[in-house]
């Protein structure tokens, strides 16, 4: 009897110590430091996980604008279905608002233009991206970076979408014009409220 119970405890105690490294054997996933921010649109809010790791100044540019309520008001000028959505430098009559001076490209940080993630909208010069940024709807691969020319540099993907894709592809989806020199706008505004740091 006292030999059964003496084996019962070794027994229970070996189990005990094999769960207990098995516990400590399994990593415990460390969570994102990344920033997220919610941009609150008239078509409802998107939630973004911002990769400050992967692209530190583009997020801290963009954090910037956030921090001075640069977005509220601005709209989703360009609307391309089966590529983009786009915006955060015009207002809704098209007028062009004053931005910081551009950042450097860092197209290079090995993040892809997939769908649903962010980057920043550029002209043919690869370091003039200020406020304006996309979001992808589809894997936009020839946007990703390919080489050091202009033409194969790429553009910068700083974040990507958590919540809220339903809301970009309603966007992605609403009917578009020509306004002046500007092509594939939305006919009803699609205005930013604003973007807030959650």
């Amino acid at each position: 009897m006292v030999r059964n119970r003496i084996f019962a405890a070794v027994l229970t105690a070996g189990i005990l110590l094999s769960l207990s490294a098995l516990c400590t054997a399994v990593p415990v996933a460390a969570q994102s430091s990344n920033p997220v921010v919610v941009i609150e649109t008239t078509m409802g809010s998107i939630s973004v996980e911002l990769f400050r790791d992967k692209a530190p100044k583009s997020v801290e540019n963009f954090l910037a604008y956030v921090k001075d309520g640069y977005y509220r008001g601005t709209v989703f000028h360009r609307v391309i279905k089966g590529f983009m959505i786009q915006g955060g430098g015009l207002t809704a009559s098209l007028a062009r608002k004053q931005t910081k001076p551009p950042i450097p490209n860092e197209a290079g940080n090995g993040l892809k233009n997939e769908r649903g993630t962010l980057a920043m909208a550029r002209t043919s010069d690869i370091n003039s991206a200020t406020s304006q940024f996309f979001i992808n709807t589809v894997n936009n691969t020839s946007l990703n970076h390919r080489g050091e020319s202009p033409d194969q540099f790429g553009y910068a993907v700083f974040g990507k979408v958590i919540d809220g894709m339903d809301v970009v592809d309603k966007i992605e989806a609403v009917a578009t014009t020509t306004k002046g020199s500007y092509q594939n706008v939305p006919v009803t505004p699609v205005a930013i409220k604003a973007v807030v740091l959650k």
